[in-house]
């Protein structure tokens, strides 16, 4: 790693750690329907500084992109239709 500064690790670092506490504090407050939305508002933002910077998204190719991109697409159509079943289930 020579060459490289380590301050944006540290950074993520401390923003992670800041959403960690905000994601304790909305845990224990009761959002209604909220709920599930600003949990998914946190992961979301935490899994994206991850991607970004712990896996060095940020310096790969437009391919590295492309396939990452692919990859969430299908996480998202998985969850859709876990989340469709459970909904619409009759019973």
């Amino acid at each position: 790693m020579s060459g490289h500064s380590t301050r944006p690790y540290f950074v993520v670092y401390a923003l992670l750690m800041v959403l960690l506490a905000l994601t304790v504090g909305a845990a224990t407050q009761d959002f209604q329907a909220w709920n599930f939305p600003i949990a998914m508002l946190i992961a979301t933002v935490k899994a994206g500084l991850i991607l970004v910077i712990f896996m060095h998204l940020r310096e790969s190719s437009a391919l590295t992109w492309l396939f990452a991109s692919a990859a969430l697409v299908w996480l998202a159509i998985m969850l859709g239709l876990s989340l469709n079943d459970y909904l619409f289930r009759m019973g």
